[in-house]
C-alpha cells in the first residue's frame, strides 16, 4: 500500500459561519465551490494542496489535545496578525497558553490557537 498524502481533514464546528470567518477571513483559506448539497451545513476549504472540511454539529465539544497543523514560514508574523485581527487568545494545551511560541530543538517552532468552537489549531514553523 502506498498513500499519497492527506487529501482533507474534516472537523466539526458548532457555528459553521463563525468557523468560515475564522478559517477564511482570518487564516486565509480558500472556499471551494465543489461541496455537494449535503443535508447539513458546512464548507469545503483549501490551504495549499490540502482541504479542510467544516461540518456543523450544534452540540459538538472538541476533544482536548486533538489538533491539526498549518505550516507557516513566519510564526511571529502570523501570531502578530492573529492577535491584531483575530479573537482573543485563550485556552491551553498541556499547560502551554494559546499563542505562546514553543521551540522544539531540532524540529522547529509551534504555537496553538483555537477556532470559535474550541478546536485546537497548531501553527507550525519547521526548521529549514
Amino acid at each position: 500500500m502506498k498513500l499519497e498524502g492527506v487529501h482533507h481533514v474534516s472537523i466539526n464546528v458548532r457555528d459553521v459561519e463563525a468557523a468560515r470567518a475564522f478559517y477564511v477571513d482570518l487564516l486565509g483559506l480558500e472556499v471551494l465551490p465543489t461541496r455537494p448539497d449535503f443535508p447539513f451545513a458546512g464548507y469545503w476549504l483549501r490551504s495549499g494542496n490540502t482541504e479542510l472540511h467544516l461540518l456543523e454539529v450544534a452540540d459538538f465539544d472538541p476533544p482536548k489535545g486533538q489538533h491539526f497543523a498549518f505550516r507557516v514560514s513566519d510564526l511571529e508574523g502570523v501570531l502578530a496578525e492573529f492577535k491584531e485581527r483575530g479573537p482573543a487568545l485563550s485556552g491551553d494545551f498541556m499547560n502551554m497558553p494559546a499563542g505562546e511560541i514553543i521551540d522544539i530543538p531540532g524540529v522547529g517552532r509551534q504555537a496553538f490557537v483555537f477556532d470559535p468552537t474550541g478546536n485546537m489549531v497548531e501553527l507550525n514553523e519547521p526548521m529549514g
